[in-house]
């Protein structure tokens, strides 16, 4: 469901007339950055996960696009607030964004404004609850993650994920829910829009940076909760055959939180369904981003 206002360039501006004009030089040429954060309904209202890490991130990537933001991270961070108090969401997803302008369609962006915008809407479970309890169906991509030197994998910016767009495409063509991806040199990088792990005798791996991903907010969660419970965890590189014959398989995301893979190319994963430390990991994740227990990491920003 659309919310009645989106923050814009430092105003509130109805949905309607929150436009850009045909010739900005983001839509031409992807040139923007930005990110998925979560806000979770509490007793003491909505509450955002990994506030100030996805503005980090937020301002690392435009600074690997050459693009200063023209607003301090505390002032962006304060504005995402007001937004969600504007539109009175209880919880809701949140789409920062900052892009080129319309002053230029010249290949070099510097002449052109930086624009920047936050977008918010009602979001259940990505992926279905079904997905949650049961798992989904996913394949391994023909699309390779894009290569460091070739794009700059670990940064968010709005022209790589057509690469993630043909993925996601390809695997609903097939059948599929999601897309796996391998890096360049055929090991396992990461889903479409999700981090991966995998679980295999009782070991918890995951491809580490080098592995062509993005640095997943939730992805460093998890790892922090998976060590809390007193798992091993390796960032590894690991070929797509391992993943058909590891006990668990799940990705993570802010979209798609802790998400079980029940099948990788029509196999299943394990025993086809969600497996116990897949389970344990997502629902002490839910436990912390849902207010059931106490935020010891201090996961969770307050909207007062």
């Amino acid at each position: 469901m659309s919310a009645k206002y989106i923050w814009m360039d430092g105003k509130l501006v109805p949905f309607a007339k929150a436009t850009v004009h045909v010739q900005t030089h983001g839509l031409h040429f992807g040139t923007s950055a930005f990110e998925g954060i979560r806000a979770y309904a509490s007793p003491s209202g909505p509450k955002l996960l990994f506030l100030d890490q996805h503005i980090q991130r937020l301002y690392a990537s435009a600074k690997m696009l050459r693009m200063e933001i023209p607003f301090a991270p505390e002032a962006f961070a304060n504005a995402v607030k007001s937004i969600i108090k504007k539109n009175g969401h209880a919880s809701c997803y949140i789409r920062p964004i900052c892009f080129r302008g319309d002053e230029s369609m010249s290949m070099n962006p510097r002449r052109n404004s930086v624009r920047c915008a936050i977008i918010t809407q009602e979001l259940g479970t990505y992926l279905g609850q079904e997905a949650i309890e049961l798992g989904i169906d996913a394949g391994i991509s023909s699309w390779r993650r894009t290569a460091p030197g070739v794009g700059m994998p670990n940064a968010k910016i709005g022209g790589q994920y057509v690469n993630s767009v043909m993925m996601v495409m390809e695997a609903q063509d097939h059948g599929y829910v999601e897309a796996i991806a391998l890096d360049a040199g055929g090991l396992i990088s990461e889903g479409s829009g999700e981090n991966i792990f995998a679980v295999h005798n009782g070991v918890i791996y995951t491809p580490p940076m080098a592995g062509s991903i993005l640095l997943g907010i939730t992805r460093t969660g998890v790892l922090q909760l998976a060590q809390h419970l007193g798992y091993e965890v390796r960032e590894q590189a690991f070929t797509r055959e391992f993943l058909y014959v590891c006990d668990e398989a799940f990705f993570t995301g802010t979209a798609a939180e802790v998400t079980p893979i029940r099948s990788i190319d029509k196999l299943k994963v394990g025993t086809g369904s969600r497996g116990p430390i897949t389970q344990y990991i997502q629902q002490a994740f839910f436990d912390i981003v849902q207010s059931k227990v106490d935020d010891v990491w201090g996961w969770l920003t307050p909207i007062k």
